[in-house]
């Protein structure tokens, strides 16, 4: 009989420590939710501002459930940062610095998000070319495994009136959701001249040259896409609109 309530006891335990569980990906699409639906969102910075290393590598193990992850909290953290004090965007390049999003036990940038764990320690100002080695433990840990992402580029959104809108993103479907929002953000951005055979596309292509597999890449996606109805022989680029602009969302079809 005791030992009959012992393991009783034991299964208990163990579905009420299931039940506790915190599921950090859940969380940044809910901060995300709440976020477009003009909710109350402190509790979801709480929980993320409370998380460890420990807790985001256990969870998070494909780099998948990493970007999806991670694209929800920096589009959530941009619009939170920049609806608080729209100033600081005034100085772009100390925003993207500074130091302000509490997580995994790091206090975190914008910059460490998207240049270090979802571009895997990529030199920001390299056109994607150049690699930053001996990095931090959390950094190591906590950034992509496998090849670049290059369709992130269409799921970040910076603040400004030319990028990407900003969607909730899944681990489950994140292939599907990030080519439906680089076919339809492309599409928005590029013209093409049929005589000349010039593509005109967002300046993203250009910045991040090398994660696009240089300028040929880029012209390859534009056909790949169906955005031009060849590959281009040149691609020219639109000057990108800094303009502020918060709450462009949209709802990505299921």
């Amino acid at each position: 009989m005791k030992k009959v309530l012992l393991t009783i006891v034991f299964f208990t335990s163990l579905s009420i420590v299931s039940q506790n569980k915190i599921i950090y990906s859940d969380v940044a699409q809910d901060l995300l939710q709440n976020i477009m639906d003009k909710k109350l969102y402190d509790k979801e910075v709480k929980i993320l501002a409370e998380s460890t290393l420990e807790d985001l590598t256990s969870e998070l193990k494909t780099d998948s459930q990493k970007l999806a992850f991670w694209i929800n909290v920096y589009n959530a953290f941009i619009q939170i940062s920049l609806s608080e004090n729209p100033k600081e965007y005034e100085d772009r390049g100390a925003f993207f610095k500074k130091p302000r999003v509490k997580i995994a036990g790091e206090l975190l940038s914008f910059d460490d998000m998207e240049h270090d764990i979802m571009r895997k320690s990529r030199v920001k100002i390299s056109w994607g070319y150049l690699r930053k080695y001996f990095r931090p433990k959390w950094e190591r840990k906590l950034r992509i495994d496998g090849d670049l992402e290059w369709r992130i580029h269409f799921a970040l959104n910076c603040g400004a009136k030319s990028c990407p809108p900003v969607a909730i993103y899944s681990s489950e479907n994140l292939s599907n959701e990030l080519d439906f929002m680089t076919t339809e953000y492309l599409n928005e951005q590029t013209s093409f001249n049929e005589e000349t055979k010039t593509a005109k596309s967002v300046s993203l292509f250009s910045w991040f040259r090398a994660d696009f597999g240089g300028l040929c890449g880029a012209r390859q996606i534009l056909f790949d896409y169906k955005i031009t109805p060849e590959k281009p022989k040149k691609l020219d680029f639109k000057t990108y609109d800094w303009t502020l602009s918060l709450g462009n969302y949209r709802t990505i079809p299921k």
